[in-house]
């Protein structure tokens, strides 16, 4: 008989994410779990009216850290607004592939930051060091493309975090890290920042490789000495235009809608996906340090 899976509390609502693209993308890449695309509309976008309502509602439940997702979040006409909105409240990061990036946003961007008490994180999609590792992921052109947005980010005083999907194999590792390096100093990144992330077996990466199986689960056994401030679940929520849900990888699961507001959704979660054994296996996957904690100017 199968054990029931594990729940986690909310111990507290340390981050919020907002899933503030939607699932529209102007890019199509084979390994992205909700198969964001351009033609992709199942979720939509946040308007600067929605998050300024959920950063006020946010404040009395004292959360730190606020991140910005989709899609493509600067497909959204208001991200500038958004963030430049958000700053006021508390560190924010935005997830982006980079490759729509406009030189005024970032001047824009660079103007509130320089102003607010909080950090302004980019984290960047690259997932190969060069096209030809690359593109065949993440479409033809892309690598050119991402590398320009970095460049900007850069001559415009930030230092992005560049998020690479692990698809090689783990025996290449060190290599793979080090090429990624190089290649950034090449690129004018003096000071490059790397974050190396598991594939998810969900949406295209299902279809390019292959889905969890139906013992890649979460075992209350694996919980009984494991810290759970490691799972996003324990800490974070995140916002789309259909309500709150518990985490932003899960966010097609019908299960992973848990209220219409932050209060309601500070409830227990099954760890009953393939997905959350991911999380457990490498954890703080979607935040940017292991803690998960948020970050101001020092």
């Amino acid at each position: 008989m199968t054990s029931p899976a594990p729940s986690v509390p909310l111990s507290h609502l340390d981050d919020l994410w907002f899933q503030v693209g939607g699932t529209l993308c102007n890019l199509t890449c084979n390994h992205c779990f909700i198969s964001c695309s351009p033609k992709n509309d199942s979720f939509g976008f946040l308007t600067l009216d929605d998050v300024k309502k959920r950063l006020l509602e946010s404040v009395g439940l004292g959360v730190r850290e606020y991140y910005f997702t989709g899609g493509e979040p600067f497909l959204n006409r208001e991200m500038v607004a958004i963030l430049v909105e958000t700053l006021k409240f508390g560190p924010a990061t935005v997830l982006t592939n980079a490759t729509v990036l406009r030189d005024e946003w970032l001047a824009e961007l660079q103007a509130a930051y320089s102003k607010s008490r909080y950090s302004l994180e980019f984290r960047v999609s690259i997932d190969g060091f060069s096209p030809q590792t690359n593109d065949p992921i993440r479409g033809e052109g892309t690598f050119a493309r991402a590398m320009s947005g970095v460049q900007k980010l850069v001559q415009h005083g930030f230092l992005p975090i560049i998020t690479a999907a692990r698809t090689w194999s783990d025996e290449r590792e060190l290599e793979v890290v080090q090429k990624f390096v190089a290649m950034l100093r090449e690129a004018g990144y003096a000071r490059p920042r790397l974050k190396i992330l598991p594939t998810l077996q969900l949406g295209a990466e299902e279809q390019r490789s292959s889905g969890y199986h139906e013992l890649d689960r979460v075992t209350p056994e694996m919980l009984a000495e494991y810290d759970a401030s490691l799972l996003v679940c324990e800490h974070s929520r995140i916002v789309t235009d259909r309500g709150v849900h518990v985490c932003p990888i899960l966010i097609e699961s019908a299960d992973s809608l848990l209220g219409q507001s932050l209060a309601e959704s500070g409830v227990s979660f099954p760890l009953s996906h393939g997905a959350c054994f991911t999380c457990y296996q490498y954890g703080a996957i979607c935040s940017n340090a292991s803690s998960g904690r948020s970050r101001a100017k020092m």
